[in-house]
Protein backbone atom coordinates (compact mmCIF):
# COMPACT_ATOMS: atom_id res chain seq x y z
CA UNK A 1 0.00 0.00 0.00
CA UNK A 2 1.18 3.51 -0.82
CA UNK A 3 0.31 6.07 1.84
CA UNK A 4 2.01 9.03 0.14
CA UNK A 5 0.06 11.91 -1.33
CA UNK A 6 0.25 12.75 -5.01
CA UNK A 7 2.33 15.68 -6.23
CA UNK A 8 -0.86 17.62 -6.96
CA UNK A 9 -2.22 17.02 -3.46
CA UNK A 10 1.07 18.05 -1.87
CA UNK A 11 1.18 21.17 -4.04
CA UNK A 12 -2.30 22.15 -2.82
CA UNK A 13 -1.20 21.74 0.81
CA UNK A 14 1.95 23.78 0.18
CA UNK A 15 -0.05 26.56 -1.47
CA UNK A 16 -2.42 26.56 1.50
CA UNK A 17 0.45 26.89 3.96
CA UNK A 18 1.66 29.91 2.01
CA UNK A 19 -1.75 31.60 2.04
CA UNK A 20 -2.43 30.88 5.71
CA UNK A 21 1.07 31.80 6.88
CA UNK A 22 0.12 35.37 7.69
CA UNK A 23 -3.25 34.67 9.30
CA UNK A 24 -3.53 35.52 13.00
CA UNK A 25 -5.84 33.13 14.92
CA UNK A 26 -6.82 35.95 17.29
CA UNK A 27 -7.49 38.58 14.62
CA UNK A 28 -11.06 39.12 15.87
CA UNK A 29 -12.25 39.70 19.44
CA UNK A 30 -12.46 36.76 21.80
CA UNK A 31 -15.89 35.07 22.12
CA UNK A 32 -15.24 35.11 25.88
CA UNK A 33 -15.46 38.89 26.03
CA UNK A 34 -17.82 39.61 23.12
CA UNK A 35 -21.58 39.96 23.30
CA UNK A 36 -22.97 38.28 20.20
CA UNK A 37 -20.85 37.39 17.19
CA UNK A 38 -17.14 38.21 17.10
CA UNK A 39 -17.50 39.69 13.60
CA UNK A 40 -20.22 40.50 11.10
CA UNK A 41 -18.82 38.35 8.32
CA UNK A 42 -15.95 36.14 7.27
CA UNK A 43 -12.43 37.21 6.30
CA UNK A 44 -12.97 38.58 2.79
CA UNK A 45 -9.31 39.50 2.31
CA UNK A 46 -8.28 35.90 3.04
CA UNK A 47 -11.05 34.66 0.73
CA UNK A 48 -9.61 36.74 -2.10
CA UNK A 49 -6.13 35.32 -1.46
CA UNK A 50 -7.52 31.79 -1.55
CA UNK A 51 -9.21 32.57 -4.87
CA UNK A 52 -5.99 34.04 -6.26
CA UNK A 53 -4.13 30.87 -5.26
CA UNK A 54 -6.80 28.71 -7.01
CA UNK A 55 -7.65 27.00 -3.72
CA UNK A 56 -11.40 27.66 -3.94
CA UNK A 57 -11.65 25.54 -7.09
CA UNK A 58 -9.78 22.47 -5.85
CA UNK A 59 -12.74 20.17 -6.57
CA UNK A 60 -13.86 22.02 -9.68
CA UNK A 61 -13.32 20.21 -12.97
CA UNK A 62 -10.37 21.39 -15.05
CA UNK A 63 -12.61 22.22 -18.01
CA UNK A 64 -14.42 24.68 -15.72
CA UNK A 65 -11.20 26.33 -14.62
CA UNK A 66 -10.62 24.29 -11.47
CA UNK A 67 -7.85 22.00 -10.27
CA UNK A 68 -9.82 18.79 -10.75
CA UNK A 69 -8.58 17.37 -7.43
CA UNK A 70 -10.37 15.24 -4.86
CA UNK A 71 -11.54 15.04 -1.26
CA UNK A 72 -8.05 14.16 -0.03
CA UNK A 73 -6.65 17.42 -1.44
CA UNK A 74 -9.49 19.40 0.10
CA UNK A 75 -8.87 17.81 3.50
CA UNK A 76 -5.16 18.66 3.27
CA UNK A 77 -6.06 22.31 2.72
CA UNK A 78 -8.73 22.32 5.45
CA UNK A 79 -6.20 20.85 7.85
CA UNK A 80 -3.94 23.86 7.25
CA UNK A 81 -6.85 26.31 7.54
CA UNK A 82 -7.79 25.04 10.99
CA UNK A 83 -4.28 25.55 12.32
CA UNK A 84 -4.84 29.32 12.09
CA UNK A 85 -8.62 29.27 12.70
CA UNK A 86 -9.24 30.62 9.20
CA UNK A 87 -12.60 32.39 9.18
CA UNK A 88 -13.74 31.45 5.69
CA UNK A 89 -16.47 29.13 4.30
CA UNK A 90 -13.91 27.00 2.48
CA UNK A 91 -15.43 23.64 3.43
CA UNK A 92 -19.04 24.57 2.71
CA UNK A 93 -18.30 26.35 -0.57
CA UNK A 94 -16.05 23.56 -1.86
CA UNK A 95 -18.41 20.75 -0.90
CA UNK A 96 -21.42 22.52 -2.38
CA UNK A 97 -19.80 23.34 -5.72
CA UNK A 98 -18.47 19.78 -6.05
CA UNK A 99 -21.93 18.35 -5.41
CA UNK A 100 -23.65 20.67 -7.87
CA UNK A 101 -20.99 19.85 -10.44
CA UNK A 102 -21.43 16.09 -9.98
CA UNK A 103 -25.19 15.84 -9.51
CA UNK A 104 -26.81 19.07 -10.71
CA UNK A 105 -28.69 19.66 -13.92
CA UNK A 106 -27.17 21.36 -16.97
CA UNK A 107 -28.03 24.90 -15.90
CA UNK A 108 -26.67 24.44 -12.38
CA UNK A 109 -23.48 22.80 -13.63
CA UNK A 110 -22.85 25.58 -16.13
CA UNK A 111 -23.34 28.49 -13.75
CA UNK A 112 -22.79 28.26 -10.01
CA UNK A 113 -19.84 25.84 -9.55
CA UNK A 114 -17.40 27.77 -11.76
CA UNK A 115 -18.31 31.11 -10.20
CA UNK A 116 -18.00 29.66 -6.69
CA UNK A 117 -14.62 28.21 -7.62
CA UNK A 118 -13.40 31.64 -8.67
CA UNK A 119 -14.68 33.26 -5.49
CA UNK A 120 -17.24 35.38 -7.34
CA UNK A 121 -20.04 34.06 -5.16
CA UNK A 122 -20.26 32.08 -1.94
CA UNK A 123 -22.13 28.83 -1.32
CA UNK A 124 -22.99 27.32 2.03
CA UNK A 125 -24.93 24.27 3.18
CA UNK A 126 -27.75 23.88 5.70
CA UNK A 127 -26.69 20.52 7.12
CA UNK A 128 -27.79 20.60 10.76
CA UNK A 129 -31.53 20.09 10.53
CA UNK A 130 -34.02 21.54 12.96
CA UNK A 131 -32.27 20.62 16.22
CA UNK A 132 -28.73 19.72 15.23
CA UNK A 133 -29.40 16.08 16.12
CA UNK A 134 -32.06 14.95 13.65
CA UNK A 135 -31.35 14.20 9.96
CA UNK A 136 -31.12 17.52 8.13
CA UNK A 137 -33.21 16.40 5.17
CA UNK A 138 -36.22 15.79 7.43
CA UNK A 139 -36.32 19.40 8.61
CA UNK A 140 -37.65 20.75 5.29
CA UNK A 141 -40.43 19.45 3.08
CA UNK A 142 -40.29 19.85 -0.69
CA UNK A 143 -43.42 19.71 -2.84
CA UNK A 144 -43.12 19.68 -6.59
CA UNK A 145 -45.48 21.63 -8.83
CA UNK A 146 -44.89 20.65 -12.44
CA UNK A 147 -46.18 22.19 -15.61
CA UNK A 148 -49.02 19.72 -15.48
CA UNK A 149 -50.50 17.12 -13.14
CA UNK A 150 -48.40 14.27 -14.57
CA UNK A 151 -45.16 16.22 -13.98
CA UNK A 152 -46.01 16.63 -10.30
CA UNK A 153 -46.97 12.97 -9.97
CA UNK A 154 -43.68 11.90 -11.58
CA UNK A 155 -41.80 14.05 -9.08
CA UNK A 156 -43.55 12.47 -6.13
CA UNK A 157 -42.93 8.99 -7.56
CA UNK A 158 -39.21 9.65 -7.98
CA UNK A 159 -39.38 9.61 -11.79
CA UNK A 160 -37.68 12.94 -12.43
CA UNK A 161 -34.60 12.51 -14.56
CA UNK A 162 -31.07 12.95 -13.25
CA UNK A 163 -31.13 16.62 -14.25
CA UNK A 164 -34.52 17.30 -12.69
CA UNK A 165 -35.50 19.30 -15.75
CA UNK A 166 -39.19 18.54 -15.96
CA UNK A 167 -40.17 22.17 -15.60
CA UNK A 168 -42.28 23.76 -12.91
CA UNK A 169 -41.02 24.55 -9.42
CA UNK A 170 -40.65 23.24 -5.89
CA UNK A 171 -42.14 24.73 -2.72
CA UNK A 172 -40.06 24.45 0.45
CA UNK A 173 -41.27 24.69 4.04
CA UNK A 174 -39.32 24.11 7.24
CA UNK A 175 -36.46 25.27 9.44
CA UNK A 176 -32.73 24.55 9.33
CA UNK A 177 -30.66 25.65 12.30
CA UNK A 178 -27.00 26.64 12.72
CA UNK A 179 -26.31 27.35 9.05
CA UNK A 180 -22.66 28.48 8.80
CA UNK A 181 -21.95 31.78 7.03
CA UNK A 182 -25.64 32.09 6.18
CA UNK A 183 -25.60 35.88 6.16
CA UNK A 184 -22.55 35.98 3.88
CA UNK A 185 -23.52 33.33 1.32
CA UNK A 186 -25.15 34.16 -1.99
CA UNK A 187 -26.84 30.74 -2.17
CA UNK A 188 -27.69 28.13 0.45
CA UNK A 189 -27.84 24.45 -0.49
CA UNK A 190 -30.73 23.00 1.50
CA UNK A 191 -31.53 19.27 1.83
CA UNK A 192 -35.23 18.48 1.94
CA UNK A 193 -37.54 15.46 1.74
CA UNK A 194 -40.47 14.86 -0.55
CA UNK A 195 -42.49 12.80 1.91
CA UNK A 196 -41.88 9.55 0.04
CA UNK A 197 -38.49 8.82 1.54
CA UNK A 198 -36.57 10.72 -1.13
CA UNK A 199 -34.15 13.59 -0.57
CA UNK A 200 -33.50 16.56 -2.82
CA UNK A 201 -31.09 19.50 -2.64
CA UNK A 202 -32.47 22.95 -3.29
CA UNK A 203 -30.20 25.86 -4.18
CA UNK A 204 -31.87 28.74 -2.38
CA UNK A 205 -30.82 32.39 -2.91
CA UNK A 206 -30.21 34.14 0.40
CA UNK A 207 -32.38 37.07 -0.65
CA UNK A 208 -35.52 35.33 -1.85
CA UNK A 209 -39.24 35.46 -1.15
CA UNK A 210 -40.15 33.05 1.63
CA UNK A 211 -36.58 32.93 3.02
CA UNK A 212 -36.11 34.30 6.53
CA UNK A 213 -32.80 34.34 8.44
CA UNK A 214 -32.40 34.80 12.19
CA UNK A 215 -29.02 35.29 13.84
CA UNK A 216 -27.45 32.57 15.96
CA UNK A 217 -23.96 32.50 17.48
CA UNK A 218 -21.72 29.45 17.72
CA UNK A 219 -19.50 28.50 20.65
CA UNK A 220 -16.58 29.83 18.60
CA UNK A 221 -18.29 33.22 18.41
CA UNK A 222 -19.03 33.00 14.71
CA UNK A 223 -22.32 34.21 13.26
CA UNK A 224 -24.66 31.41 12.22
CA UNK A 225 -28.15 31.58 10.81
CA UNK A 226 -31.47 29.94 11.48
CA UNK A 227 -33.01 29.45 8.06
CA UNK A 228 -36.78 29.52 7.94
CA UNK A 229 -38.47 28.59 4.67
CA UNK A 230 -42.07 29.71 4.34
CA UNK A 231 -43.53 28.44 1.07
CA UNK A 232 -40.32 29.40 -0.70
CA UNK A 233 -40.72 28.76 -4.41
CA UNK A 234 -37.61 27.40 -6.14
CA UNK A 235 -37.38 26.72 -9.89
CA UNK A 236 -37.00 23.05 -10.82
CA UNK A 237 -33.68 23.79 -12.54
CA UNK A 238 -32.27 24.83 -9.12
CA UNK A 239 -33.21 21.60 -7.36
CA UNK A 240 -30.97 18.53 -7.46
CA UNK A 241 -33.06 15.36 -7.50
CA UNK A 242 -30.38 12.80 -8.36
CA UNK A 243 -30.11 9.83 -6.02
CA UNK A 244 -27.16 9.97 -3.65
CA UNK A 245 -26.48 13.70 -3.99
CA UNK A 246 -27.28 14.62 -0.39
CA UNK A 247 -25.52 11.55 1.01
CA UNK A 248 -22.34 12.40 -0.91
CA UNK A 249 -22.47 16.06 0.14
CA UNK A 250 -23.01 15.09 3.79
CA UNK A 251 -20.07 12.66 3.67
CA UNK A 252 -17.78 15.33 2.23
CA UNK A 253 -18.85 17.90 4.82
CA UNK A 254 -18.31 15.44 7.66
CA UNK A 255 -14.89 14.32 6.47
CA UNK A 256 -13.85 17.94 5.96
CA UNK A 257 -14.87 18.70 9.54
CA UNK A 258 -12.68 15.82 10.71
CA UNK A 259 -9.80 17.40 8.78
CA UNK A 260 -10.39 20.70 10.57
CA UNK A 261 -10.38 18.90 13.92
CA UNK A 262 -7.04 17.28 13.03
CA UNK A 263 -5.40 20.54 11.99
CA UNK A 264 -6.64 22.35 15.08
CA UNK A 265 -5.46 19.53 17.35
CA UNK A 266 -2.02 19.46 15.76
CA UNK A 267 -1.58 23.19 16.24
CA UNK A 268 -2.74 23.03 19.86
CA UNK A 269 -0.35 20.18 20.68
CA UNK A 270 2.51 22.14 19.08
CA UNK A 271 1.60 25.18 21.22
CA UNK A 272 1.56 22.96 24.30
CA UNK A 273 4.96 21.46 23.51
CA UNK A 274 6.47 24.89 22.99
CA UNK A 275 5.03 26.19 26.26
CA UNK A 276 6.02 23.12 28.28
CA UNK A 277 9.60 23.29 27.02
CA UNK A 278 9.95 26.90 28.23
CA UNK A 279 7.86 26.95 31.41
CA UNK A 280 10.03 26.01 34.38
CA UNK A 281 9.21 24.67 37.82
CA UNK A 282 11.78 23.68 40.44
CA UNK A 283 14.47 24.78 38.01
CA UNK A 284 13.45 22.44 35.19
CA UNK A 285 11.15 22.74 32.13
CA UNK A 286 7.83 21.09 32.92
CA UNK A 287 8.20 19.09 29.68
CA UNK A 288 10.85 17.04 31.48
CA UNK A 289 8.35 15.89 34.11
CA UNK A 290 7.05 12.39 33.47
CA UNK A 291 3.41 13.26 34.19
CA UNK A 292 3.50 16.05 31.60
CA UNK A 293 5.33 13.95 28.99
CA UNK A 294 2.88 11.05 29.34
CA UNK A 295 -0.17 13.29 28.86
CA UNK A 296 1.37 14.91 25.80
CA UNK A 297 2.28 11.49 24.39
CA UNK A 298 -1.32 10.29 24.82
CA UNK A 299 -2.57 13.27 22.86
CA UNK A 300 -0.01 12.60 20.12
CA UNK A 301 -1.47 9.09 19.81
CA UNK A 302 -4.96 10.62 19.53
CA UNK A 303 -3.79 12.83 16.68
CA UNK A 304 -2.19 9.98 14.78
CA UNK A 305 -5.40 7.96 15.11
CA UNK A 306 -7.42 10.97 13.94
CA UNK A 307 -5.08 11.30 10.97
CA UNK A 308 -5.15 7.71 9.73
CA UNK A 309 -8.94 7.40 10.06
CA UNK A 310 -9.40 10.74 8.29
CA UNK A 311 -7.35 9.71 5.26
CA UNK A 312 -9.14 6.38 5.06
CA UNK A 313 -12.51 8.15 4.95
CA UNK A 314 -11.34 10.80 2.48
CA UNK A 315 -9.82 8.16 0.23
CA UNK A 316 -13.07 6.16 0.18
CA UNK A 317 -14.98 9.28 -0.85
CA UNK A 318 -12.41 10.32 -3.45
CA UNK A 319 -11.89 6.91 -5.03
CA UNK A 320 -15.28 5.31 -4.63
CA UNK A 321 -13.36 2.12 -3.90
CA UNK A 322 -15.44 -0.79 -2.57
CA UNK A 323 -14.75 -2.29 0.83
CA UNK A 324 -16.02 -4.86 3.27
CA UNK A 325 -18.22 -2.10 4.70
CA UNK A 326 -19.74 0.97 3.01
CA UNK A 327 -17.77 4.22 3.05
CA UNK A 328 -20.14 5.46 5.76
CA UNK A 329 -18.42 3.03 8.15
CA UNK A 330 -15.03 4.65 7.54
CA UNK A 331 -16.61 8.07 8.01
CA UNK A 332 -18.15 6.93 11.30
CA UNK A 333 -14.74 5.76 12.55
CA UNK A 334 -13.18 9.08 11.55
CA UNK A 335 -15.93 10.96 13.40
CA UNK A 336 -15.43 8.86 16.54
CA UNK A 337 -11.75 9.72 16.71
CA UNK A 338 -12.14 13.36 15.65
CA UNK A 339 -14.94 14.15 18.09
CA UNK A 340 -13.25 12.52 21.08
CA UNK A 341 -9.69 13.34 20.05
CA UNK A 342 -10.04 17.08 19.52
CA UNK A 343 -11.74 17.41 22.91
CA UNK A 344 -9.01 15.50 24.71
CA UNK A 345 -6.24 17.48 22.99
CA UNK A 346 -7.58 20.89 24.00
CA UNK A 347 -8.46 19.77 27.53
CA UNK A 348 -4.93 18.49 28.07
CA UNK A 349 -3.52 21.69 26.59
CA UNK A 350 -5.55 23.81 28.98
CA UNK A 351 -4.44 21.66 31.91
CA UNK A 352 -0.75 21.84 31.03
CA UNK A 353 -0.89 25.57 30.35
CA UNK A 354 -2.46 26.23 33.74
CA UNK A 355 -4.12 29.62 34.12
CA UNK A 356 -2.18 30.91 31.13
CA UNK A 357 -4.49 28.92 28.85
CA UNK A 358 -7.50 30.97 29.91
CA UNK A 359 -5.79 34.32 29.28
CA UNK A 360 -7.75 36.10 26.54
CA UNK A 361 -4.51 37.69 25.34
CA UNK A 362 -3.21 34.21 24.46
CA UNK A 363 -4.92 32.34 21.57
CA UNK A 364 -5.35 28.93 23.26
CA UNK A 365 -8.81 29.76 24.59
CA UNK A 366 -9.93 30.53 21.02
CA UNK A 367 -8.73 27.12 19.87
CA UNK A 368 -10.66 25.59 22.76
CA UNK A 369 -13.85 27.37 21.65
CA UNK A 370 -13.39 26.25 18.03
CA UNK A 371 -12.66 22.69 19.17
CA UNK A 372 -15.90 22.61 21.14
CA UNK A 373 -17.79 23.84 18.08
CA UNK A 374 -16.22 21.11 15.92
CA UNK A 375 -16.97 18.47 18.56
CA UNK A 376 -20.62 19.52 18.69
CA UNK A 377 -20.81 19.61 14.89
CA UNK A 378 -19.49 16.06 14.64
CA UNK A 379 -21.79 14.77 17.35
CA UNK A 380 -21.15 12.35 20.21
CA UNK A 381 -18.84 9.40 19.61
CA UNK A 382 -21.39 7.02 21.14
CA UNK A 383 -23.88 7.78 18.36
CA UNK A 384 -21.26 7.03 15.69
CA UNK A 385 -20.28 3.82 17.48
CA UNK A 386 -23.92 2.75 17.41
CA UNK A 387 -24.14 3.52 13.68
CA UNK A 388 -20.95 1.56 13.09
CA UNK A 389 -22.39 -1.35 15.03
CA UNK A 390 -25.48 -1.33 12.84
CA UNK A 391 -23.30 -1.44 9.73
CA UNK A 392 -21.28 -4.33 11.11
CA UNK A 393 -24.48 -6.22 11.88
CA UNK A 394 -25.83 -5.61 8.40
CA UNK A 395 -22.70 -6.65 6.48
CA UNK A 396 -21.17 -10.07 7.01
CA UNK A 397 -17.38 -9.91 7.23
CA UNK A 398 -14.91 -12.63 6.37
Amino acid sequence: MDFTFTEEQQAAAEAARGVFAGVAPDAVPSPAVTRGAVAEGFDRALWDRLAAADLLGLLLAEESGGAGLDAVALCLVLRESAKVLARVPLLENSAALATLQAYGGPELRSSLPARAGRGELVLTVAANGLTGHDPAELAVTARHHGRNTQDSQNAQDGQIGRDGQDGGHWVLDGVQTMVPWAFDADHLVVPAHTGEGRSVLAVVPRAHEGVVLAEQVSTSGERLGELRLESARIAARDVVTADGAWEWLRALLTTGTCAQALGLGERVLAMTGDYASKREQFGHPIASFQAVAVQAADRYIDLRAMEVTLWQAAWRIASGAPGALPASADIAVAKIWASEGVRRVVQTAQHLHGGFGADVDYPLHRYHAWAKHLELSLGPAAAHEEALGDLLAAHALG
